[in-house]
């Protein structure tokens, strides 16, 4: 016998042999509840909510079980955080600031009267020390948290009636969240603070007289013009609103890297695939809104701004002396919203203003 064609026969039947009887490696899988703050298909939000529940799914090959719940469909929306929270729940995807009642600094981090653009959140989150202040607070809630989607500038709100000065707003019921709604109530009017799904049958009721929202894109699908004719702009109370994934800390401190860098990943794509798809949308809708259902556009006065930006100072600094923390987080709103604000001033508001001068738009 040849011994070569032997040992190589063998080798070879061997390796074979050992393929053939090799078990099939099974895939461990992490389950993962999402829940949301927002009806489920709302257009604007609760879609983009659905859209990161299921990418992540996608990119973890299944790895990653997620189930999503919009609201109410586990918990009610402002039920999330402590469902989260408590580990009964995995992650939410949700405005931070509707937790400013447990902590004023969670306001910070969806937005503020007078705060960051989009693209200046983005900045402080990611290279200017924002997001080392969020695991901060998170982490005192045993969470983690991530931005996941912007709506940039808002619109001033829907309002039953003109709003000539600061006078106007006195004993006006008006759905507005956050320290926003904390400067309404300065100026005499009663704040009130409803998830998404509940706003529009307490506009039509007359149990509120305005409400804000986002922005023509999200607004028009809540039809908020069969109740208020008049829409202005621009929203001194959320700038940039930032939308967060919160994940409980434990959950996340489990995850391997990979499926660590694969999350984060997801919400960066999320973050700013929102914000193009709102920019996409605001001006056809905006359109919409005008020529097909008579909403009259206003502009706030200078006068009525210059009442929010006194305000605002009043609510910034209460929020800042909540605690150590809130101080840490509000003086690096504050130093940043200067040095970002001073260069956006000379980059895009300047270009914009002199290409729109010379285009005559």
């Amino acid at each position: 016998m040849d011994r070569r064609k032997f040992l190589t026969g063998t080798a070879v039947a061997g390796a074979a042999t050992a393929t053939l009887a090799a078990p099939a490696v099974a895939q461990s899988t992490t389950d993962m509840v999402i829940v949301s703050t927002w009806p489920r298909d709302f257009p604007g939000l609760g879609l983009p909510a659905q859209r990161l529940a299921a990418r992540i799914g996608e990119l973890t090959e299944g790895r990653i079980n997620v189930q999503y719940f919009a609201a109410g469909e586990r918990v009610g929306a402002f039920d999330s955080f402590d469902e989260v929270a408590s580990g009964n729940a995995q992650a939410y995807i949700a405005a931070d600031y509707y937790w400013k009642g447990k902590h004023p600094g969670w306001a910070a981090f969806t937005a503020i009267p007078f705060g960051f653009t989009y693209t200046e959140m983005d900045a402080w989150i990611k290279y200017a020390g924002g997001q080392e202040l969020w695991d901060e607070i998170a982490g005192e809630f045993g969470l983690k948290n991530f931005a996941c989607g912007n709506t940039g500038v808002q619109m001033g709100g829907w309002f039953n009636k003109e709003i000539e000065s600061a006078d106007d707003l006195k004993g006006l019921k008006m759905r507005i969240p956050g320290l926003g709604g904390d400067v309404m109530s300065k100026l005499g009017a009663s704040p009130v603070s409803l998830p998404g799904g509940q706003i529009y049958e307490n506009l039509v009721s007359g149990a509120i007289d305005a409400t804000e929202w986002v922005g023509p894109y999200n607004d028009f699908f809540m039809k908020f013009y069969e109740a208020a004719k008049y829409y202005y702009f621009p929203g001194m109370h959320e700038p940039g609103a930032q939308l967060a994934m919160g994940m409980n800390a434990e959950f996340w401190g489990k995850l391997s890297k990979t499926d660590q860098a694969i999350i984060q990943a997801a919400c960066n794509e999320e973050n700013a695939r929102t914000m193009a798809e709102t920019n996409a949308n605001n001006g056809e809708y905006l359109n919409r809104l005008i020529n097909d259902h008579g909403v009259e556009l206003r502009e706030f006065n200078d006068d009525v701004y210059d009442s929010f930006g006194e305000a605002a100072e009043e609510v910034l600094e209460e929020a800042r002396d909540h605690s150590a923390l809130s101080k840490k987080i509000y003086d690096s709103v504050i130093a940043k919203r200067s040095e970002l604000g001073k260069w956006n001033a000379l980059s895009d508001i300047s270009y914009v203003q002199k290409r729109n001068r010379v285009l005559g738009l």
